[in-house]
């Protein structure tokens, strides 16, 4: 149905040891895989700070991803304004061909 919101499907997850059933657009496979990345990032925090509880470890996680996503954010500024300067040049080499074209 058009306009509609897409079915949301529970799915089953945990995260440093503690259980959330998470409503998912899409494959839920994707939300147990999300899921799984966040719970092995934030052991590797408890791990690395052992007296930290979980707030604090998901803060830090946050943080963490919070970087790796404004770095994936810059990246992706750099790929789009290399690969406009491409397009640019490359149109221009296809004026500069289109014109040597009609002057024969």
């Amino acid at each position: 149905m058009e306009g509609s919101t897409p079915d949301k499907q529970p799915v089953r997850v945990t995260i440093l040891s503690r259980t959330y059933t998470l409503l998912a657009t899409g494959d839920p496979r994707e939300t147990e895989e999300v899921a799984a990345s966040v719970n092995e990032l934030m052991l590797s925090i408890a791990a690395k700070a052992p007296n930290a509880d979980s707030t604090r470890i998901a803060v830090l996680a946050c943080m963490h991803l919070a970087d790796r996503l404004r770095a994936a954010e810059r990246d992706l500024g750099q790929v789009k304004a290399r690969v406009t300067s491409k397009s640019e040049e490359l149109a221009g080499v296809l004026e500069q061909m289109l014109a040597a074209g009609e002057e024969r």
